[in-house]
């Protein structure tokens, strides 16, 4: 097996991948792959196994990469992941990234000791727990973890192809590549508002990091590099907001998303957030040229 090349920028979306009145996930996809974005990362949800979604994002392409992010490991079995992700990885070889994560006490019943939940999971998946009927279990090079703090990034270094970090400014990036080393992949998550107007482009931002705020894994991450009661309160300060989520025209976002790469990322997945539900593609065409020339 090979690492899969998950090129320099993707795209990040939770959502369904059609836009309004359309049946298709083809129209989407493809036209993303055609646009050049190298990678499409898609909600693992809470599923028991492996959302369809995967297999129908493969199907709608020809060549770019597609990978979770991130599938629970509370929800769903090794066992039940790398049959799944064997069967994708025969059917579309060297294209399925598996993301896995530890996701939030506040979402998970019985959530408790996550890095050794993950220790015993990545176990599963190379023993015998983790096998399909043949044989094939998710290598090393074909998983990344969603990793934060230093033990999680570490054991990304040592028991996968590197880390896929979410919700995060450029400050964890530069230190996450500290920790991983050179080698293993570092992938974060960045979120864009394609809006000019400081106002406008904040109250769209804070409907996303409302949320976000509430999950102790990132505010907690977030005080360690720096942020505090003020700036993580309610759906958070300018300051905050402004560091996880980038705003403004294509030119300055794609300027402030290089920043990542100058920090150490190999792989960027843009999500874009706007005042509609469905998915953004206007703003993925109009993002396209400048991000991709990064």
């Amino acid at each position: 097996m090979t690492a899969v090349d998950l090129g320099r920028v993707g795209v990040w979306w939770s959502g369904t991948w059609r836009l309004p009145d359309d049946d298709a996930t083809v129209d989407v996809a493809a036209e993303l792959e055609a646009l050049g974005y190298s990678a499409l990362w898609s909600s693992g949800g809470f599923d028991l196994g492996l959302a369809s979604r995967f297999g129908r994002l493969l199907a709608a392409t020809t060549h770019i990469a597609v990978a979770s992010g991130i599938v629970s490991i509370w929800r769903a079995s090794p066992h039940d992941v790398a049959v799944a992700a064997a069967e994708l990885d025969r059917s579309y070889p060297g294209r399925f990234l598996l993301g896995l994560g530890a996701s939030h006490a506040p979402l998970v019943e019985n959530y408790a000791r996550p890095y050794a939940h993950m220790v015993r999971y990545l176990d599963d998946l190379d023993g015998s727990d983790g096998l399909d009927a043949g044989g094939s279990a998710v290598a090393k090079d074909r998983r990344v973890l969603a990793a934060l703090g230093p033990r999680m990034l570490e054991l990304a270094a040592r028991r996968a192809a590197g880390a896929h970090p979410y919700f995060v400014p450029v400050d964890h990036t530069a230190r996450a590549r500290q920790v991983l080393g050179n080698g293993p992949i570092l992938a974060p998550e960045v979120t864009v508002v394609l809006e000019r107007d400081p106002a406008t482009a904040r109250s769209v931002a804070r409907t996303f990091t409302e949320g976000y705020l509430t999950l102790p894994n990132y505010t907690n991450n977030l005080r360690t590099l720096g942020f505090d009661d003020d700036d993580l309160t309610g759906p958070g300060s300018d300051r905050l907001v402004d560091a996880v989520v980038y705003w403004g025209d294509s030119t300055s976002i794609a300027a402030r998303v290089a920043e990542h790469f100058a920090a150490g990322a190999d792989h960027v997945c843009v999500q874009v957030v706007s005042s509609r539900a469905s998915f953004p593609l206007a703003e993925y065409r109009e993002l396209a040229p400048a991000l991709l020339g990064i």
